[in-house]
């Protein structure tokens, strides 16, 4: 009998101690240290997978988000199809354009290291000349790829990562709460910025696939409380073609960050492009903006379109930036409670929130990205009257992560 309730106490105190730790209050540092950990033991996973060492670098992206958890993305829109693709399924490839006849096309962002402050020039620059396409030759000249077989074996391979990783690593996330999950997904957040395409009529759309497991499952798996396989068969795994299916609450949102940010009525940092969203169920809503401040001309001259400063030394282009940021904080909240409450399909307790990447300035001191949220509660009180502005405002959450 005292060794059963040895044994019992003995339990009580690991699952305690679990508790615990997940309940306490997070510390962003060590949270961002795991993250970083993580987001490269999937690398190296997914190198291992396909056995290349020295091909592209799979870019993975891990965001924390309190009371949901921890979102990995890899996304399939990335140099990751292509480097999942076996060279004897490819045509001998042409570096170039795209010429006439081609069975497809793959264009990727080249991601280097250049010098101090033509980073955002690159991030802003869209065209031909920064992307690289490999192309097959012409029909007949080559072997076509089938794009639906590469698609699933993509997609199945994908989910072997993912799956690998939640059961023997997903516990070096060490801070979640036992509700809070852990996430791994193909989606990007910033859809409009990569572009894989298949030409001639080849395959359809790809799947957005995710795996996800609860923290507690975790903990269940590494205290022996359940199999590997029982933890496998609890993950959720979703593999589902984009939906055209839009909510347009969620949609007129983002039309209504996108114009706000343009240069011609924002007076600190602007966007371009459209502002994207994901619908977290049960969570709520996250908006991705990427903001600048400002277009190079030449080495050292820069233009501030929302300033209308030309002919701006580097200098004095980043002690601007950095006398906007305070200001474009502050709005950025302001637009939050004025415009977000005029959302109708979140629940009370679900979040919006603002994921935000802020425009390059090194030794400035400004956070490399933020995160701003606030409870669909919060807005809908101060929609009704029954909070002023003010209190509003004051439960508007605001992380910086990272410092430029």
């Amino acid at each position: 009998m005292k060794q059963l309730m040895k044994r019992v106490v003995v339990m009580w105190a690991m699952t305690s101690s679990f508790m615990a730790a997940g309940q306490a209050k997070v510390n962003d540092q060590r949270m961002d240290q795991d993250i970083e950990v993580a987001e490269n033991i999937l690398g190296t996973l997914a190198r291992q997978q396909f056995g290349r060492r020295n091909f592209f670098p799979i870019e993975v992206n891990g965001t924390y988000l309190p009371g949901y958890g921890v979102t990995f993305r890899l996304p399939q829109g990335s140099a990751f199809n292509l480097y999942m693709m076996k060279s004897s399924d490819m045509a001998p490839a042409i570096v170039g354009g795209v010429g006439q006849g081609s069975s497809y096309s793959y264009s990727y962002g080249v991601s280097t290291t250049l010098p101090e402050g033509n980073e955002e020039m690159i991030a802003r620059d869209k065209s031909e000349k920064d992307r690289t396409t490999i192309r097959s030759k012409s029909p007949g000249t080559g072997r076509k790829i089938n794009s639906d077989s590469v698609n699933a074996s993509n997609d199945k391979k994908f989910l072997e990562i993912a799956r690998g990783f939640l059961a023997d690593y997903g516990d070096v996330i060490s801070q979640l709460r036992p509700e809070e999950k852990i996430i791994i997904t193909n989606r990007s957040e910033e859809f409009g910025d990569f572009e894989f395409k298949w030409r001639g009529g080849m395959g359809q759309g790809r799947s957005m696939i995710s795996a996800e497991a609860k923290r507690d499952d975790i903990i269940q798996l590494k205290m022996g409380k359940i199999t590997r396989d029982q933890f496998l068969s609890r993950l959720t795994v979703v593999n589902t073609e984009p939906s055209d299916k839009l909510d347009p609450d969620l949609e007129v949102l983002s039309s209504m960050f996108s114009r706000l940010y343009r240069q011609d009525l924002s007076k600190t940092y602007y966007t371009e492009g459209e502002v994207s969203y994901e619908r977290l169920k049960d969570y709520g809503v996250v908006y991705f903006m990427r903001v600048y401040s400002s277009n190079q001309e030449d080495d050292n001259r820069w233009s501030m379109p929302t300033l209308a400063m030309e002919n701006v030394s580097t200098p004095e282009r980043d002690k601007k930036v950095k006398e906007l940021y305070p200001k474009f904080e502050s709005d950025l909240k302001d637009n939050l409670i004025e415009y977000a409450r005029t959302l109708r399909s979140l629940k009370d307790d679900e979040q919006v929130v603002l994921n935000v990447k802020l425009t390059k300035c090194v030794g400035c001191g400004i956070p490399a990205s933020l995160e701003v949220s606030v409870k669909n509660s919060v807005l809908k009180d101060y929609g009704s009257g029954k909070i002023t502005k003010e209190a509003a405002l004051t439960k508007v959450t605001v992380k910086k992560v990272g410092e430029q």
